[in-house]
C-alpha cells in the first residue's frame, strides 16, 4: 500500500467560492492514475467519514482521466472569512487525504 500524497503529482485544496472547498489530485502516470480509480479508495463514504461531513455536505467525486485528474467538492462548515473560520482560502484542507492508503 502507498500513501496517496506519494502518488499524486499535485495535492490541492483551494476555495470554490465562499461556501465550497475543492481538492484537486493530478497525476502525472495514467498507470498511477488508474491504480487509484480502480482501488476504490476516493467514494463518498471515505470522503465524509474523512472530513466529517454531515449528510448531502459532499457535492461530488469528480473523475477526469484525459487530465489524470480527481477532484472532490464538499459545503464549507463555516463560509470563508467569517468569524471562527480558519482557513480562509481553504489551502490547507487536502491535508486529510495525504495519508490514504491506496492498495
Amino acid at each position: 500500500m502507498d500513501r496517496l500524497v506519494d502518488l499524486a503529482q499535485i495535492l490541492r485544496s483551494k476555495n470554490s467560492g465562499p461556501f465550497l472547498i475543492t481538492l484537486d489530485i493530478l497525476f502525472s502516470d495514467s498507470q498511477v492514475y488508474e491504480r487509484v480509480v480502480k482501488s476504490g479508495m476516493l467514494n463518498e463514504k471515505a470522503i465524509t467519514e474523512l472530513y466529517h461531513l454531515k449528510k448531502g455536505m459532499l457535492c461530488g467525486i469528480y473523475f477526469f482521466p484525459t487530465a489524470l485528474g480527481i477532484k472532490i467538492t464538499y459545503h464549507r462548515s463555516i463560509s470563508s472569512g467569517t468569524c471562527g473560520d480558519s482557513d480562509v482560502y481553504g489551502a490547507q484542507q487536502h491535508a486529510p487525504l495525504m495519508e490514504l492508503l491506496i492498495p
